[in-house]
């Protein structure tokens, strides 16, 4: 082998040093000056900056998709910074390191070992020293403002799906040669010039943050120390039930008192985290990537507070407080039943909860899901999951839900039935490798139908003469959980009580194996950090969920007519995935009700309509009024008597339909004539919810093809619906005859520009973000538990 030369050796060395100066400089570029804070502070973080944030930011920047992942709720985000790095990502090969506020670091240092880099910090190069990136992004969005009062230009990219940009340090001058008009607030009203002055001097004195914890009230402190003691009671039969409610409750915010709803503006929420200190000590939280994760060592069960603003996309309210430890005491010592041994967190473990919990009867599981049903819905429809159209193609746009019996549902009543069962109500996803993902999924879809073909002749040999309306739970007439409805808005979705809107295509009844596999697929074993392979394993099990609950429900249907149904339901190429994916329809088994018409679907559901009507909501005066409220002059009557003019009607005779986006809000301004201050409400608020209809919802991608635009229809609601509004429209309440009116008549793109430029609220309108707020508050007066600031990533070019 022969020696290099003293020309290449040179030429090596150089190419070293080269590289070695690359590396300086480059080090030299990115290093972070942390602010040097001011000894007068002419701004308090919480008093003066938060509130700004709240107002300007938080509607973009929170939860996991917070463009560039800078989360605003509370000022740890803002400490933790930015990164390059996409949450969500339906393409990504493997799983990646989760990277949770509050979960996964907790100190600025830490998470810019996780590759986040400040947005309040100065940088340096060699020559200069830059200004914080929120500074240069306030001053890009102030010093470019967009033409007030005019829509947003299209070449400007909105929206969910727009890849953000996020420069690093050393980066904003390309990006704002790039993005002119990108700075911050984003293509919408901005930050006034007292605002803009604020901010601009707190980050100038250094960016102090004076914001400290909240202080927990004495009632709080008391319910949470009840709480921690019966949570961590060293018993087994304790343990494990203390397990089965960790997982089912951690996403949600919980309220300790009953009087809460009482005093909406001093709401605490809480969390129940697993903990390695115990109660008295500072929480050190269990950072595994999901709950039912092993631990590693000992941890105790502990509530801690809800940190920040709250946002209503990830409000998942629950009451905790003493009524609900009653409750649980009682439940749970209904029926005696004892733990030999605890389930440890193995894969077999986390993948099959009916295995893992097999201890606690099955039947005081299902009463506790029922008792707030909505809540569990609404893990799945606000949790991580839900974000995006791959997620929620799966569900169509507005169907209703109602549940089994739980005196006579099959599975929570027979144990010798349960334990032939249990071992084919596995989950899948749990192993994201993509060589794997074949050979998952095929034996997770085998195992499911094999599981519904000893459901169907345990149901058979049990019931003979078929399903009864005393099959489906009433609640106890007073439940309000009983009936539900879904509302799919596109790659979002929203729960809500009673059944609303038109009379569905599809109704899904469930029982426990359905309700629990849904919760423990979409919400426990779901990771957003996931690989491809493990979000496809998801969507495709929930789409056998979904085919169980629709064919669960036909089973109430009269044996010769159900395949007629079910073919509407599965129209085209999805009759194919009919015969090749799904369990075969049972069109043999009788059922047990009478019919009397020729439409028995329609018929059943009017039946409980009229049975329960204070569960379901049958008196809908907007959606489902026949006769139509004729007799009073309230402004909700008024509203109610125009809007049922253009509600429930399909695209084919309501043109305007086409042009709508998914969900609208509606301000209605009361006429205040007196000009004097009022202590009722000055506007009532609506939501226009557009229903699109498809052919079937069976297949994964090619959502378009199966699109049938002539059959969208409206659903009209007295109350925001959804966390992210696509377009708000603003009225006098004199002026609510002459808006569907014009709206009846919208024929063209011409029409409906003109709509939304009478009654619009578009982006660049100097009040946008009080009107956008002012639903909050709105919510804040009627339903204080449920209001958070909503979203407008959703929001158009308007």
């Amino acid at each position: 082998m022969k020696k290099p030369t003293g020309l290449k050796t040179y030429a090596g060395i150089l190419l070293i040093a080269s590289l070695l100066f690359f590396l300086t400089a480059s080090d030299q570029q990115d290093k972070e000056i942390i602010p040097a804070i001011a000894a007068h502070q002419s701004y308090r973080f919480t008093d003066d900056i938060q509130p700004i944030l709240d107002t300007k930011c938080l509607a973009c920047h929170a939860c996991y998709d917070a463009p560039c992942q800078l989360k605003m709720e509370s000022y740890h985000g803002l400490e933790r910074g930015a990164s390059k790095q996409r949450v969500y990502d339906g393409a990504r090969l493997s799983d990646i390191t989760p990277t949770r506020l509050y979960i996964d670091a907790q100190t600025p240092d830490q998470w810019r070992q996780k590759g986040f880099y400040s947005v309040l910090s100065h940088y340096t190069d060699q020559h200069d020293k830059t200004a914080p990136l929120m500074q240069q992004m306030i001053d890009l969005g102030y010093n470019n403002p967009l033409p007030a009062g005019q829509p947003v230009t299209d070449d400007i990219e909105l929206g969910f799906d727009r890849v953000n940009s996020c420069p690093a340090p050393g980066e904003f001058d390309d990006y704002a040669e790039q993005f002119p008009h990108g700075g911050m607030p984003l293509a919408v009203s901005g930050l006034t010039p007292q605002e803009y002055q604020t901010l601009s001097t707190w980050l100038k004195q250094g960016a102090n943050i004076d914001s400290q914890s909240r202080q927990i009230s004495s009632a709080d402190q008391q319910m949470i120390t009840r709480w921690e003691r019966w949570l961590n009671q060293p018993d087994k039969r304790s343990q494990l039930l203390a397990r089965y409610l960790y997982e089912h409750l951690f996403l949600g915010h919980l309220y300790l008192q009953a009087s809460a709803a009482e005093q909406p503006n001093n709401i605490q929420f809480y969390q129940l985290i697993r903990s390695y200190t115990p109660s008295g000590e500072a929480p050190e939280i269990v950072s595994t990537v999901r709950p039912n994760d092993d631990a590693q060592k000992q941890f105790f069960y502990r509530l801690t507070p809800i940190a920040g603003t709250i946002v209503h996309k990830t409000h998942i309210t629950y009451r905790f407080d003493a009524n609900r430890l009653e409750r649980y005491q009682q439940l749970f010592a209904a029926i005696d039943w004892d733990v030999t041994e605890l389930p440890g967190y193995e894969f077999a473990d986390r993948s099959n909860p009916f295995l893992t919990f097999a201890a606690i009867p099955a039947k005081l599981r299902y009463r506790f899901l029922l008792d707030e049903a909505q809540f569990f819905v609404r893990n799945f429809i606000r949790g991580p999951v839900c974000r995006g159209q791959i997620a929620t193609n799966v569900i169509r746009d507005q169907f209703w839900v109602m549940f089994e019996n739980p005196a006579q549902e099959h599975y929570t009543n027979d144990e010798s039935y349960q334990a032939s069962v249990n071992p084919y109500l596995g989950l899948p996803g749990e192993k994201t490798s993509l060589l794997k993902f074949g050979s998952e999924w095929l034996s997770y879809s085998d195992d499911r139908n094999h599981y519904l073909s000893l459901r169907e002749k345990a149901y058979q040999q049990t019931f003979p003469a078929g399903p009864s309306l005393a099959q489906i739970w009433n609640g106890e007439h007073s439940n309000p959980n009983a009936f539900l409805t879904v509302f799919r808005h596109h790659n979002s979705a929203s729960v809500v009580q009673g059944w609303r809107g038109e009379i569905p295509l599809t109704t899904w009844v469930m029982g426990y194996p359905l309700l629990e596999r849904t919760y423990y697929e979409l919400v426990v074993n779901f990771d957003v950090f996931g690989s491809v392979s493990h979000q496809a394993q998801t969507r495709l099990y929930f789409d056998l969920i979904r085919n169980g609950s629709e064919t669960n429900f036909l089973r109430f249907m009269p044996a010769n007519s159900r395949e007629k149904i079910y073919t509407n339901w599965y129209q085209s190429s999805a009759k194919l995935k009919t015969k090749i994916a799904y369990r075969a329809l049972d069109n043999h088994t009788p059922s047990g009700i009478v019919y009397h018409s020729d439409d028995p679907k329609q018929e059943l559901l009017q039946t409980l309509l009229n049975k329960y009507p204070l569960l379901t909501g049958n008196s809908d005066l907007i959606n489902r009024c026949d006769p139509c409220d004729q007799t009073t002059d309230t402004p909700s009557a008024t509203i109610n008597r125009a809007f049922s003019k253009i509600a429930a009607q399909p695209a084919a005779e309501l043109a305007g339909i086409r042009w709508l986006p998914e969900v609208s809000f509606i301000r209605i301004n009361l006429d205040n004539e007196s000009g004097k201050q009022s202590q009722e409400p000055d506007f009532l608020a609506y939501s226009l919810l557009r229903n699109r209809r498809h052919s079937s919802v069976a297949y994964l991608l090619g959502e378009s093809l199966r699109y049938q635009e002539a059959l969208d229809s409206l659903t009209i609601m007295p109350t925001p619906i959804g966390s992210y509004p696509n377009l708000i429209l603003q009225l006098k309440l004199s002026e609510v005859d002459e808006f569907v009116t014009q709206f009846s008549h919208i024929k063209d793109d011409r029409g409906f520009n003109q709509f939304v430029q009478r009654w619009g609220v578009g982006r660049m309108n100097p009040h946008f973000w009080r009107v956008f707020h002012s639903f909050k508050d709105y919510m804040q007066r009627t339903e204080p538990l449920q209001a958070g600031v909503y979203d407008m990533n959703r929001y158009g070019h308007w």
